[in-house]
Order: C-alpha cells, then structure tokens, then sequence
C-alpha cells in the first residue's frame, strides 16, 4: 500500500510530506513515475513530496497516515533504511 503523511517536514522554504509504501520499493516507483514525482525526490526509503502535491498523491490512491505510522510500517515491512552516520 503506498502511504503519505502530512507535509510538516520544513526544507528549502516549503513544507514536504513523504511517501512511502509498506509492500515495496517497486511499488513506491511505479505510483511516484505515474505522479510524475523526480527521481532524485527518492532518499533511502520514501519520496519527499512538496506540499503543492499532496492533494494530488492522496487523489492517486496514496493513504493519509501519521508520521508515525508510515515510519512503524516502515519498520514492520523491513523496508526502513536509517541515515548512516
């Protein structure tokens, strides 16, 4: 499923939200080529979406959850990958 939390992330003088899938990479490449979303949004796990798209990612098929929620199956799905330090 892919999912989508609110755009609360600050960066670059806008507001971004990420979207993620809990089944897997491809699908989360497939649903962000078809939005039309750039590759280089893509950082490890998710895609970082502007603000602007939100609407348009939830109109898609993307689910609203929490934050939280989208790192937690994240996590669940083993699809997590932490910044390296």
């Amino acid at each position: 499923m892919i999912v989508i939390d609110p755009p609360n992330a600050a960066g670059h003088g806008r507001l971004w939200s990420h979207l993620a899938s809990d089944t897997s990479f491809e699908e989360l490449h497939a649903f962000a080529r078809e939005l039309g979303i750039p590759e280089r949004g893509f950082d490890r796990d998710h895609y970082d979406v502007p603000s602007e798209w939100y609407d348009a990612a939830v109109a898609a098929g993307a689910v609203p959850i929490s934050s939280r929620e989208l790192i937690e199956r994240l996590v669940s799905a083993g699809l997590r990958r932490r910044k390296r330090r």
